[in-house]
């Protein structure tokens, strides 16, 4: 039976809450990072909603690693999951909304870079939910981090570039559509098939009251559905950041 060597072998109900993650290096580079992060806002005038983002980027990024959530993946897919889609989706878009203003400025023209940073995102998400990949990374700490971090890094560059005041409207939509569209996807893929894919939750998921398909399909439901959300709240928020000057022009017309 596989075993994810970073987090751990897979816990029993009855025991998760023991299955903290008190890793020194993880914490102290948690810690460092943070602390470095928040020395960036300083010079801010008025970061009040960024040192916010900055707080929830990095308490998300605690629970995810830290916390008995990280041993929860080694049992379950469906934990795996929803563990990725928060560190995409929820952690990549906090970071950028932290970031300085400067940091968060791209090059005067960044539509063009949206549809790669897009693409790339796309590709490392389906590679590491590749089954050989995904067992691959389970069986070895480096490429564990590996996973971890690509999918991280490549996400908040697509998160920057769509949330940057230069990139057009248009492109944004498309990049927010197509992202959604692979991840639905992905997961309707994940959802629909008829065995299990995933060796290193053949065992695992059975004492959480699920049979590894049953687990499969609930992971798969997740990055169908509710990882598009973070995605179409993005897309909605800036329409309606565009529409609203338009309005007000209009009033004052």
């Amino acid at each position: 039976m596989w075993t994810n060597i970073y987090c751990g072998p897979a816990p029993t109900p009855p025991a998760i809450w023991r299955h903290w993650n008190l890793d020194p290096w993880l914490i102290l580079a948690l810690v460092v990072l943070f602390a470095v992060h928040a020395a960036t806002l300083k010079r801010e005038t008025d970061g009040g909603a960024q040192r916010l983002c900055l707080a929830g980027a990095w308490s998300l990024a605690a629970l995810l690693f830290v916390s008995p959530l990280c041993a929860l993946t080694s049992a379950l897919f469906s934990a795996r999951i929803g563990h990725h889609v928060l560190l995409v989706a929820g952690v990549a878009p906090l970071l950028v909304l932290a970031l300085p203003r400067r940091l968060r400025l791209t090059p005067s023209r960044p539509t063009g870079q949206i549809a790669v940073l897009a693409a790339a995102h796309a590709a490392i998400v389906w590679l590491w939910h590749a089954p050989l990949p995904y067992a691959a990374a389970l069986s070895d700490t480096a490429l564990y981090w590996v996973m971890e971090l690509s999918l991280l890094i490549s996400a908040v560059l697509l998160w920057r570039a769509v949330l940057s005041p230069a990139a057009g409207l248009g492109a944004v939509v498309a990049a927010l559509i197509a992202t959604v569209a692979q991840m639905g996807l992905l997961g309707a893929l994940i959802t629909f098939a008829r065995t299990p894919l995933y060796e290193a939750h053949f065992l695992t998921a059975e004492p959480w009251g699920l049979s590894a398909l049953e687990d499969q399909q609930l992971a798969g439901l997740i990055m169908w559905i509710p990882a598009a959300a973070p995605y179409a709240i993005a897309g909605l928020l800036l329409v309606a950041r565009q529409l609203v000057p338009s309005s007000s022009a209009a009033r004052v017309r």
